[in-house]
């Protein structure tokens, strides 16, 4: 009798086992990564698609970082980008260490996690090895965390796009593209966000191999001025930065463009808002 009862236990405690087993194996087919047709970010980069337009360009001597800013409405308050605020509103692009900056598309909620992850991780490769994270590392790292979150059931994908634009000893300037699968790949001219099909036409036709960055700056606000939805460029709808070697440090050295500057910048180009004042004066 007793045998019998342990026996009817044993067989009670597989059979929870097997269901419990089976339970998860349930919960881990209702939050399958991939659909048949792979199509697991198909929302990530429908949200990225309509961001606003982030351009980089790699030359010779700097990288050139250009993005739209989407603006929401005229009562939105700028006078804070206007007044100060280094880069002024630190919408779409942004400083991730001494030697690299970033421009994002996409949710931006998503966006500001992924630049405070990658600025702790430059600064941890710092206090770990006393020297500026190599600019690949620094897209690596912040990839295999963007992977990660495509590995588990009930967790989405970032919905955010980076171009990392910096400089290292190793392999000079560099210009670097994430998604949000965690793939990255590196590039002499890119584009993300809106319209970036006609910006890839735009600079594949332009873009050359021994651009420098004065030359590369004027490639930059053309071809936004071409796949943006306004006629003219403007600082209210447009952040601009550059990283280049300091000629007497040899140091990189980042310059994100603050919104007066991006004015005179646009009117040097010819790039302004001349011909819509005119209209309004006619």
């Amino acid at each position: 009798m007793i045998v019998s009862k342990i026996r009817q236990c044993v067989h009670i405690a597989a059979i929870s086992n097997r269901h419990n087993n089976l339970t998860v194996v349930e919960k881990l087919g209702r939050t399958t990564i991939f659909s048949p047709e792979g199509k697991h970010f198909e929302y990530a980069m429908e949200a990225i698609s309509h961001a606003g337009t982030v351009l980089g360009v790699l030359a010779k001597d700097g990288v050139v970082l250009a993005a739209e800013k989407k603006v929401t409405g005229k009562l939105l308050d700028l006078s804070g980008a206007k007044e100060g605020g280094y880069g002024g509103s630190g919408e779409k692009i942004f400083l991730l260490n001494s030697n690299v900056i970033g421009g994002v598309a996409g949710l931006t909620a998503d966006a500001n996690s992924l630049i405070n992850y990658a600025r702790s991780a430059a600064q941890q490769h710092l206090l770990a090895y006393n020297e500026d994270i190599p600019v690949e590392l620094l897209a690596q790292r912040l990839c295999d965390m963007k992977q990660s979150y495509t590995q588990y059931g009930g967790l989405r994908p970032f919905g955010a796009s980076l171009l990392y634009a910096g400089y290292d000893q190793q392999y000079q300037f560099q210009l670097y593209h994430s998604d949000p699968s965690g793939n990255y790949s590196g590039w002499k001219a890119t584009c993300i966000g809106a319209n970036n099909g006609t910006a890839q036409s735009l600079l594949k036709q332009e873009y050359k191999d021994d651009i420098e960055v004065k030359a590369a700056i004027s490639l930059v606000l053309k071809t936004m001025s071409k796949t943006m939805d306004s006629t003219t460029l403007g600082s209210e709808k447009l952040e601009f930065a550059v990283i280049t070697l300091d000629p007497e440090t040899k140091l990189p050295k980042a310059k994100i463009y603050r919104p007066d500057e991006i004015d005179e910048l646009l009117q040097a180009e010819g790039l302004g808002k001349k011909e819509e004042d005119d209209a309004m004066k006619s």
